[in-house]
């Protein structure tokens, strides 16, 4: 089971971090993942860290920004997120997948609870 958390309302520009815990699964056995889904519109991803060589990638909207890590010893997953704007307001889910590589939610075989960040002007 994921475990998301760390959202909340931050000022264009400003910073947060999110966290996707793991309670059972051992996260680093799985290429981890984040997605986002504002308001009306699909999930999207956002960031994914590989299993076991950790290189990472990121959407175009976000590559500069976000940065994705993982620490294997907590089990846990994060996602800090900067420079945000305002359309970097969504849920924000993190995701596992037993590919080595995600682009879309169709290869995710496990989802975490999705965690609100807004930012506001």
């Amino acid at each position: 089971q994921l475990q998301a958390s760390g959202g909340g309302l931050v000022q264009a520009g400003g910073s947060l971090t999110l966290s996707c815990a793991a309670s059972t699964a051992t996260l680093n056995r799985y290429t981890m993942a984040w997605f986002q889904q504002a308001p009306g519109k699909e999930r999207e991803f956002v960031a994914a860290i590989r299993r076991g060589s950790g290189y990472t990638y990121y959407s175009n909207s976000v590559k500069g920004r976000f940065t994705i890590s993982r620490d294997n010893a907590k089990n846990t997953v994060y996602l800090q997120l900067s420079g945000l704007k305002l359309e970097d307001t969504a849920v924000y889910y993190c995701a596992a997948t037993l590919y080595d590589t995600i682009w879309n939610g169709n290869q995710v075989n496990y989802w975490g609870q999705g965690t609100q960040v807004t930012v506001s002007s």
